[in-house]
């Protein structure tokens, strides 16, 4: 038994008796009550096994008769708990719903036996894994997926990056698939969540939701789809930086359930996995046309004339515009006065953000690395501006931030959830995101791209414009030829080089509080040899160490003593396996 106590020094569990008036209510999985250092705390249920009772303490309480896990479903809870160096409490507190779950309903908990899945296509690599290339997961396309799979009582998964956007597949699948459909996000309320838990653990459903049900037990899986896996909102923030596509990968193995990866640019991890590929017909996005801005004059503004020309034409004929801004955490790229080159730090090449120092090498930024020259300006723009610059063309009246009711909306990344339907769709600062400073740039330029791509309606006429100083860059091409594969397989082969994820390991260790900072970056190296030890950077959540290895599953077991030892002595310790950013 695991206390749920969020400590590594749990993570072995403890053995209790279990009574006699509890032998049938009691498996792995179960949640329980334990006497532990003079108080009752709630534990989880990992073996049960035959042995001698003496000395042992009684377990006190079982909460309900529904299980958490069961066996299979704890090693990849396990996995997961190793991973992301985290307790193992910690990982399986993430099985349940908000409130405790009450008994099953009549038709009580079943055993069925786990067969092979069916409607199936293993993956090249014997993965049984498949990438749908889909602008939009469709309801038909998801329907018929899911009955594909739903034989021998069987249910169905489907992970959705936000609340909305498992709200709205949840209404297409309604009446559509040949199971009862069950929906969960963050905004129901707990007792709703823990009805929709109690439903989805004992019977055979569709749930639909959000990634914080990857870590659930479904009533004997037959496939679970992933849409948009590549999504930030795909991976938790905070300690467990858990990635539900990670997570779900390991569960499809043990668990022997077929996984679909659903939307326009599967992300290099499960490229390299060796999946099936699958495509929906026809184009897979909307036309891209590129907008080369190196033979624009310097001090033209945010917008070129032929975005200008087409916002004007779209407005002016009823169409509808979307025009896209960097969200909060993206600078604009710059470019020479002089010459229009982007500028680019001159040892690592990335985007520099504003100051003299370089965010992602610390290198010194200097002058223009192509003519010298030592004034830049900006090719992108926050929401406010480029209102006001769109404003100017079609009238101040036509433009607002997303949502908006006139001709044409101003919006981030976080809006694209909800756009869609567009006669034109603007990307105003490619380069801002292609050289950005994590090594997922290119990707993430390519993620965005397809989706702002997927938000155009097909039909003559309607475009993505791209403005860019790199119209040449293999990401630029994928977009405009509607194809995300061979830039994955280039971008794939470029991080191997650098040892990367996939082809090598990354952690980020952040600590803040009062710790001996100057020792820690020494205490990492010594966890596992061969490993690269890149810090400390100071930043806004106190000091910041990189480890980067070919594998860090040593570092991973080692380091788990001393970060209790961090957090004990009252520092706040995060530990981010697997980073989006740098």
């Amino acid at each position: 038994m695991v206390p749920a106590v969020p400590s590594f020094s749990v993570d072995q569990g403890f053995r209790y008796l279990i009574p006699e008036s509890m032998a049938d209510r009691i498996t792995v999985g179960s949640i329980v009550r334990v006497p532990l250092s003079g108080r009752r705390v709630k534990g989880f249920v990992t073996a049960c096994e035959d042995g001698d009772p003496g000395g042992l303490r009684e377990i006190a309480q079982v909460s309900g008769r529904s299980s958490a896990f069961d066996p299979v479903h704890l090693e990849a809870l396990k996995w997961c708990a190793n991973h992301y160096v985290a307790p193992l409490s910690v990982v399986l507190e993430r099985t349940l719903p908000p409130n405790s779950p009450p008994a099953p309903p009549v038709l009580g908990e079943q055993v069925v036996p786990r067969p092979e899945p069916t409607g199936v296509t293993p993956g090249r690599g014997g993965s049984g894994i498949t990438v749908w290339l889909t602008s939009h997961p469709d309801a038909s396309g998801l329907a018929a997926r899911i009955n594909a799979s739903l034989a021998v009582d069987r249910s169905a998964m489907i992970v959705a990056p936000t609340g909305a956007e498992a709200t709205g597949l949840a209404a297409q699948l309604t009446g559509v698939v040949a199971r009862e459909v069950v929906l969960v996000h963050g905004d129901m309320p707990a007792r709703s969540i823990t009805d929709a838990w109690v439903r989805a653990r004992h019977h055979p459903v569709v749930l639909v939701g959000t990634p914080r049900v990857a870590a659930w037990a479904v009533h004997t899986p037959g496939v679970v789809i992933v849409v948009e896996e590549s999504r930030r909102a795909m991976k938790d923030r905070q300690t467990p930086t858990v990635h539900a596509r990670d997570l779900l990968r390991v569960r499809a193995r043990t668990e022997r359930f077929g996984l679909v990866f659903a939307g326009p640019t599967p992300s290099v991890e499960v490229l390299a996995g060796g999946p099936s590929i699958e495509s929906s017909a026809g184009r897979l996005w909307s036309l891209v046309e590129v907008i080369d801005r190196r033979s624009e004059p310097p001090g033209g503004g945010i917008l070129t004339d032929a975005a200008r020309h087409a916002i004007r034409s779209v407005t002016g004929r009823g169409g509808r515009t979307f025009v896209f801004a960097h969200r909060r955490g993206y600078a604009a790229s710059m470019r020479c006065v002089a010459c229009r080159t982007v500028r680019k730090c001159n040892s690592c090449g990335s985007r520099p953000d504003p100051g003299v120092t370089c965010s992602r090498c610390g290198a010194p930024v200097g002058p223009c690395e192509a003519c010298g020259a030592e004034r830049f300006e900006p090719l992108g723009a926050g929401v406010g501006r480029l209102v006001e610059e769109v404003g100017r063309i079609v009238g101040r009246e036509k433009v607002g931030e997303f949502p908006f009711e006139g001709p044409v909306e101003v919006g981030t990344e976080r809006d694209l959830a909800g756009v869609g339907g567009y006669d034109l769709v603007v990307f105003t600062d490619v380069d801002g995101i292609l050289f950005g400073t994590s090594f997922r740039a290119a990707e993430e330029c390519l993620r965005v791209g397809g989706r702002l791509a997927g938000a155009v309606r097909h039909g003559s006429g309607r475009r993505l414009l791209l403005q860019t100083n790199e119209p040449d860059h293999p990401v630029v091409a994928a977009l405009r030829r509607a194809d995300p594969l061979p830039a994955l397989r280039q971008e794939a082969e470029s991080r191997a080089a650098l040892g990367y994820p996939p082809a090598g390991e990354l952690a980020v260790v952040e600590i803040r509080g009062d710790v001996q900072v100057g020792s820690i970056g020494e205490v990492i190296s010594s966890t596992a040899p061969g490993i690269v030890v890149m810090g400390p950077a100071h930043g806004p959540n106190g000091h910041r160490w990189l480890v980067q290895a070919p594998d860090l599953a040593q570092f991973r077991s080692a380091i788990r003593p001393h970060i209790q030892r961090w957090r004990d002595s009252g520092a706040v310790v995060r530990v981010d396996v697997d980073p989006i950013d740098l």
